[in-house]
Formats: structure tokens, sequence, C-alpha cells
């Protein structure tokens, strides 16, 4: 199929368009390159441009025909949301109804959305299960519900378009070849947050709340490598193609580890005794927050292949250890 993948230069999108072409289609990643790289693109072609140009937009369109699209393309910091909700709103919710609006226009019936659990605020008991209250606690959170409420309602009013949106839980890990990873500067996902610490790029990690209700004091949260995410992604597209209703699914492993385990573990797979520093809680931060996944593993036949915190951070230490060449051999290109 031809496939649009908005924000397919960054970190997650990236790994699906190379997941895309490996399954035998044709990729078409629209990127404004903010926090994405060219280099990252794999699979396919790469137009860049802000989602919010709708001129650029039709034209892609017209050109490229696709079938379906994925919608990656957001503002995804937390913190940031909050002191500046209005980017949020426009980056992510003003600018998917601009994409739902052309792909109606333009008959394209097909979306796998990137959402995220953060639709789920503080869930009761530390598990999200796609049927559990919707209460976030932020704007980030709340500019993706927003987004997937829109699409709800055009699946209902429009009988040929269908979507499927995947909520993320904390998406860690790197392409097992080292060829494609995170490669934001200013990371805020712990993992990449303790290889870069590791590494000395950052001379300490901080934890923020150690009083909380868990074993070890500090939050406990589901981390799912990206490749399985993005595996996710490819079935909820073959779920699409095969007539499969509009629905949402939870994308985690049904586990999860404290912030202290995933402190310990990166020390140990690094080698390196990092430094690491107790800070404050963060306003928003649910004790627990684990993904129920019984449905995505029943409906689209999910079956993780990398559900291992070793395995993940070494595939993240890995790729922190490469960057610093890829970046500098792409430099200026």
């Amino acid at each position: 199929m031809r496939v649009l993948v908005t924000g397919g230069a960054g970190y997650i999108g990236s790994h699906v368009v190379k997941e895309l072409g490996r399954a035998g289609h044709d990729v078409l990643a629209y990127d404004d390159l903010s926090t994405g790289n060219p280099w990252a693109v794999l699979s396919g072609r790469l137009v860049v441009g802000d989602l919010a140009d709708q001129g650029l937009l039709e034209k892609t369109f017209a050109e490229f025909a696709p079938q379906a699209v994925m919608h990656f393309a957001a503002s995804i910091v937390v913190h940031e949301s909050v002191s500046d909700p209005v980017k949020y709103y426009l980056n992510n919710t003003a600018n998917t109804f601009g994409l739902l609006k052309m792909m109606r226009e333009k008959n394209v019936g097909l979306l796998v959305f990137s959402s995220t659990a953060g639709v789920y605020g503080v869930p009761s008991g530390g598990i999200a299960n796609e049927d559990s209250q919707l209460c976030p606690v932020n704007p980030y959170g709340t500019s993706k519900l927003m987004s997937e409420w829109a699409m709800r309602d055009l699946s209902l009013a429009v009988p040929g378009f269908r979507y499927v949106a995947l909520r993320y839980f904390n998406v860690a890990g790197a392409d097992p070849s080292s060829r494609i990873g995170e490669a934001q500067k200013e990371a805020t996902h712990l993992v990449t947050r303790a290889v870069k610490a590791a590494k000395g790029e950052f001379d300490r990690l901080d934890i923020f709340g150690t009083d909380y209700p868990t074993p070890d004091g500090t939050c406990v949260r589901d981390y799912i490598h990206v490749d399985d995410l993005a595996n996710a992604h490819i079935l909820a597209l073959d779920y699409l193609v095969s007539g499969g209703r509009s629905d949402v699914f939870n994308c985690g492993y049904g586990h999860g580890f404290s912030v202290r385990e995933v402190v310990a573990a990166s020390r140990r797979v690094t080698g390196v005794e990092f430094k690491v520093v107790e800070a404050r809680r963060r306003f928003g931060d649910p004790p627990v927050l684990v993904a129920g996944n019984r449905k995505i593993r029943d409906i689209l036949k999910w079956t993780p292949e990398f559900d291992d915190i070793d395995y993940i951070i070494k595939t993240a230490w890995d790729w922190e250890l490469k960057l610093d060449l890829i970046r500098s051999r792409h430099a200026g290109n």
C-alpha cells in the first residue's frame, strides 16, 4: 500500500517507516524536522513540511495518493504542555483536525494514530484498560484525547473512514542494528536519560519522587521496546485493510518496572555507576501506570518479542554510543 507517515523522521515514526518498508509498503514520510532527522528515514521518501501547511499537505496528498495514513507528528513533552498548552492544542489537536479534513477531501479512509496512555490520567489501581476512565491531567494527554474524539466522530459520520488509535505507554530502546534511535538532544525519557548519564553527556540522573506508595517509593511504568511498538502499527494497518472496525488499543507489556529498577538495570547493562539525585515529585505523575494489553493481543494478535528490560536498555545504550558519529557524519547535509 501507499502509506503517508506524518512525523516519519522522528523517533517512533522512523521505526515504523522502517517496518513498513520491510513489509513491502510504499512509504512517504512527512516531517518538519523539528525533532526528527532526514537520515532516520530508512524507507521510501521524505517531504519536509509543517503539518499546518495545508497547501503543501494537499500537494503531497495529490501527488502521492496515499491509501492509508499513520499519524505521529506531535509535541510530546508533558511538562512543556503544562507551561505552553497553546502549542500542544495547535500542534497536536488542530493539526490533527487539518489532517482529518484533508483525508476526507481526498477520500483516504484508513488512519493509524499515535496516542498515549496519558489519556487515562491516574487510573485506579495503576492498571489502564481501554475502557478505563479517560481523565488526562495535562494538556498533552488532553490534546491527544481530543484528537481521538475527532476521529471517533468522523468515523461515525463518514462510513468510509476507519481508524485505530494506539495508546502508548513508555517507549524505549532502539533499532537492534543501531541504525536509528532516539536522537533528541533534550531527551526526557528515563531510559534515554539514563544511558546519556552513563555516557557522561549528563552529569546526573534525577529521580522525581521517592515517596510514592510503591515497593521502593518510585514510580512504576510499563516500558515497551520501540520495535514491538512499530510491529503493533503494522498489525493495526493490516487489521484496517482487512475490514476491522474503528477501535483503540493499549500498547504495553502488561507489567512495570520502578524508576529505581530501571536505574539499576541501566548501571548493570552499561557498567557505569552514574550519579543519581533524588528530586521532588512532578505534578501529575501517577504512582503506577501499566497497560492492560489483553485486547491488542486478542484482536490484533500482537505478540511482543523484546519484553526484556536489559535488552531494551542495551539497544538504547548501543545506539547512544553510535549517535555522535552519526550526527557528525550527517552534519551539514
